[in-house]
């Protein structure tokens, strides 16, 4: 099992910052891998187990690599606290945007399964057009877990 990179000191990250602001870039990657341990660290709050670490760490690193492009060392601020607020950030924004598309509905994602036969129902079956006011109505289903009295009659869905 491979671990991170120690984490620099500070003359040692005050003296690859300095380079990279001189343009070496193999300054910028040894920030970048110094600071992963933080990166890793991090994650440990975001792990709420639908997201793969892997992904999470992912977008970390997106998020620290910002930082490290940003930092203004005459802020008074070091790289690490700097670069946390940043990782945090990005790990926040990509958490809000999958709450954002949780709440979407697809039309071919399967919603059940049909009586016995093992066929799939997706929304798509269930949907059927009217010409009155443009509305969807939706189909009444008689299978197993769909028996629901006044299914069809109870949702009119508005179809742009």
């Amino acid at each position: 099992m491979q671990s991170f990179p120690k984490p620099l000191s500070a003359k040692e990250e005050n003296d690859c910052i300095k380079r990279f602001r001189e343009g070496d870039r193999e300054a910028r990657n040894r920030l970048i891998e110094c600071n992963l341990r933080l990166v890793a660290y991090l994650v440990k709050k975001y792990n709420v187990g639908d997201r793969d670490v892997d992904d999470l760490i992912s977008i970390g690193t997106i998020g620290l690599i910002k930082a490290i492009d940003t930092y203004k060392e005459d802020k008074g601020v070091r790289l690490a606290t700097y670069a946390s607020r940043c990782i945090d950030n990005e790990l926040l924004m990509m958490l809000r945007s999958d709450k954002k598309q949780a709440k979407e509905v697809y039309l071919y994602e399967p919603i059940g399964v049909d009586d016995g036969e093992g066929n799939h129902i997706s929304l798509l079956d269930i949907l059927e057009t009217t010409d009155e006011d443009d509305c969807v109505i939706l189909k009444p289903i008689i299978s197993g877990g769909f028996k629901r009295r006044g299914f069809a009659a109870a949702l009119r869905i508005p179809f742009f």
